[in-house]
């Protein structure tokens, strides 16, 4: 047994091989981007099939050997000899320049594509979404999209925070490569350390997820997909500059050692060290920022075995505060923060048997270090958190309809932290075991349900269970329906450290319990043919209730910000939204999206006991989006423009005898708009962000008395910046 134990733990994470008797295989372009609708068969059959949306395919092997056959509208078509069905094919098409003069591309690969085949609700947003704005980092990823709210934390760190489900971020699970990620001291500037140009692809799920990912997501997942050295570019660079005097650079390079052995290095660089104070109130409007990004990847395969190993390495420097290039403070207040990340992380596997009836075991180990170092004026705040994630997995198709999947994981977690001079040094050892069931009727219907049981070191035993339905009646109509429950432990001073940019004093209960909540979503995609287009509609509605929570209470007292158990209290959350997309014309894409939230708590005044069910602060009521990107025929030009509509919200209660904020804010506009020009392997790209320049007038309460006890810096509704405006260059070598 222990032999075995052994073995199952140097083994790996898969990749399905090829079955005997079909061909699988995956349709790029030269801009590595899914091909979805190309033609293949083979050379003397009528019979074929097309590729999907993540350009994947598979066809029968026929009795005799004949060349396969792809082609797709302006590309070459492609004449394969297949001598291996073993191996899984990917196809690189190239355009058909003979062609170039009366060619009229008739198709365009969506930005945001919705997983139909998933069992959860899930969105995919590609490479082509994502270069649809000024995208720099994941953070600013979510420009183009109605799910995903990204915004300031403060107005001195540059800390952001992402929103869905009108929950805040430290309730989604961030994952990178399906493995938990940015946990603790790392989720309130996570957002910048993953570049844009090194991601493949963002796929966003909402409401509760599967448990092989572990026990959080009460809200959802967002899992980030980088560049796969088997199929990136040889090499690609990307240059970006603001009239701000932002400046960044990207650099990767893919590199085939041999025919199993591959790897790919990532550079990344940013400065952004100009200071400015355009609302004169002494402070920053934004930290002055410098960071380093390393990456490299490996990829093996021999046989049935499958190995990745990825190491990370960032340092970055962050300096808010005071203004000293534009005022003289004899003592200013200043904010520093000096960060050191490394990871590393493995995924090996070996698959038993790749049939119809596939058999595999898989192994995903990770870990990190994140040292920060916090200066907040006088008060030091300094962390260092250590991370080790292990996931033992073993999955096997017993028929096409029922599946199963099980697995162990741990998970640890070690902060050496301390503000001021007081120690909040702690750990915790999470171990556990999950089963997982899928059943598929005919594809109609498809239901999966698991449970996981899990030991914390400082919590004990607790389960989790979750349940994912999907009906399908007809092809063009998608229904599908969630609940389960999730748990959380709450890092308080790691993850609200940004908190300290203020004069309001900390109060941390005692015995702070793990947070619990249930999760219940319904959702309805149709898929309406409307001509040769279609029409793409989604209907969703989720609610999120806590069992039990940490409160952040920034209510009760204006000059104190507490954290307590929500002890029988109400706390929830309901989201709703409708979404639109169609393409209207040839090379046009257009989507409209509406959300409304609703989010409440209890709040409750720990000196007086008094208790207040009040909506939480600084939440938008809703929010309209409206995105439009046209591309010329021949991919010459793209046009892109975004607006989204927020709504207002509650602030946080002011003080009843002298109020220094008003109670509510009011709903603002923000558009950006992009032009990109296309060349072979390059292309070069024109933007604004925020294009009527709306801006927070004073999102900083009394910044002329930063060590006053009214001062605050945390009091963001919108943007901290005004207009933007940014060119850039794209240039890559593909690969075939």
């Amino acid at each position: 047994m222990q032999k075995i134990i052994l073995y199952l733990f140097i083994s790996a994470i898969t990749f399905p091989l090829t079955a005997s008797d079909k061909i699988r295989g995956y349709i790029f372009d030269g801009q590595n981007e899914p091909v979805i609708g190309a033609n293949i068969y083979w050379e003397k059959s009528n019979k074929g099939v097309t590729s999907d949306i993540n350009g994947y395919f598979e066809i029968d092997i026929p009795g005799d050997h004949q060349p396969l056959i792809i082609t797709y509208t302006g590309y070459e078509p492609q004449r394969l000899h297949i001598h291996d069905a073993k191996d899984e094919l990917k196809v690189y098409l190239k355009e058909d320049t003979q062609q170039l003069d009366e060619l009229v591309i008739s198709r365009r690969t969506p930005g945001t594509v919705s997983q139909r085949s998933a069992v959860a609700q899930t969105q995919k947003i590609t490479l082509g979404e994502i270069h649809r704005a000024a995208c720099c980092n994941l953070g600013e990823s979510f420009e183009t999209n109605p799910s995903v709210d990204v915004a300031y934390s403060d107005a001195a760190t540059g800390a952001k925070q992402i929103k869905l489900l009108g929950l805040a971020g430290t309730y989604v699970q961030m994952l990178t490569e399906n493995y938990p990620n940015f946990r603790g001291v790392a989720s309130p500037f996570g957002m910048d350390y993953i570049p844009g140009a090194w991601m493949e692809g963002i796929y966003v799920s909402k409401g509760t997820s599967s448990v092989k990912n572990g026990y959080e997501a009460l809200a959802g997942q967002i899992n980030v997909e980088y560049s796969k050295p088997q199929t990136m570019d040889k090499f690609s660079l990307n240059l970006f500059g603001s009239d701000a005097l932002r400046m960044e650079a990207n650099a990767d390079a893919g590199i085939h050692l041999n025919e199993n052995l591959t790897t790919a290095l990532f550079a990344h660089y940013s400065n952004d060290r100009h200071p400015h104070d355009r609302n004169e109130d002494g402070f920053l409007d934004y930290p002055k920022m410098r960071q380093f990004n390393l990456m490299n990847r490996w990829n093996h395969e021999a046989g049935k075995y499958v190995a990745q190993y990825g190491f990370k390495y960032i340092h970055e420097k962050r300096e808010g505060g005071q203004d000293l290039s534009h005022h003289s403070f004899d003592d200013p207040y200043r904010i520093t923060l000096n960060t050191d990340r490394g990871e590393f992380y493995t995924k090996q596997a070996y698959v038993f048997s790749a049939d119809e009836l596939a058999e595999s075991v898989a192994l995903i180990v990770s870990g990190s270090v994140h040292d920060q170092k916090s200066l907040y004026d006088k008060t030091v705040y300094d962390v260092k958190q250590k991370n080790l994630y292990m996931s033992l997995l073993y999955e096997k198709d017993f028929s096409h309809m029922h599946n199963l999947s099980t697995g162990l994981s741990l998970n640890y977690d070690g902060f050496d932290e301390i503000l001021r001079t007081t120690p909040y040094d702690r750990e915790e050892t999470v171990s556990g075991a999950y089963a997982q069931y899928t059943f598929n009727f005919n594809d109609k219907f498809i239901a999966l349900g698991g449970i996981r049981a899990d030991y914390s070191s400082l919590y004990g035993f607790f389960v989790t269970p979750r349940l994912h339905l999907k009906y399908n009646p007809v092809e063009w109509m998608h229904f599908r329906a969630s609940i389960g429950k999730g748990f959380r432990t709450a890092n308080i001073l790691a993850e609200n450290n940004y908190l300290l940019a203020s004069s309001r004093e900390i109060n941390i209960a005692d015995n702070l319990h793990q947070e619990e909540a249930w999760n219940a979503g319904v959702n309805a995609t149709l898929y309406i043919p409307a001509g040769d287009k279609e029409i793409t509609l989604t209907g969703e509605y989720y609610h999120t209730r806590f069992n039990q929570q940490v409160v952040v209470d920034v209510d009760s007292d204006p000059h104190a910000i507490s954290f307590y158990n929500l002890d029988g209290g109400r706390s929830y959350s309901n989201s709703a939204q409708i979404e639109a997309s169609y393409p209207f014309f040839t090379g046009f894409t257009f989507t409209a999206a509406y959300r409304y939230t609703r989010s409440m708590s209890d709040y409750r005044n720990l000196l007086t006991g008094d208790t207040r069910f009040l909506s939480k602060p600084l939440m938008n009521d809703y929010k309209g989006l409206i995105t439009a990107s046209y591309q010329t025929p021949l991919r010459k030009w793209q046009f892109d423009l975004t607006g989204q509509f927020n709504g207002g919200g509650r602030m946080p209660t002011p003080h009843t005898g002298n109020p220094l904020w008003n109670e509510r804010f009011d709903p603002f506009t923000i558009v950006n708009g992009q032009i990109t020009k296309f060349f072979r392997n390059f292309s070069v790209y024109l933007g604004t962000e925020n294009l009527f320049d709306f801006r927070q007038e004073n999102p900083i309460i009394y910044a002329a008395n930063p060590r006053s006890g009214d001062f605050d810096a945390t009091m963001v509704w919108g943007p901290v910046h005004g207009r933007k405006i940014y060119a850039g260059l794209r240039y890559n070598i593909p690969r075939y």
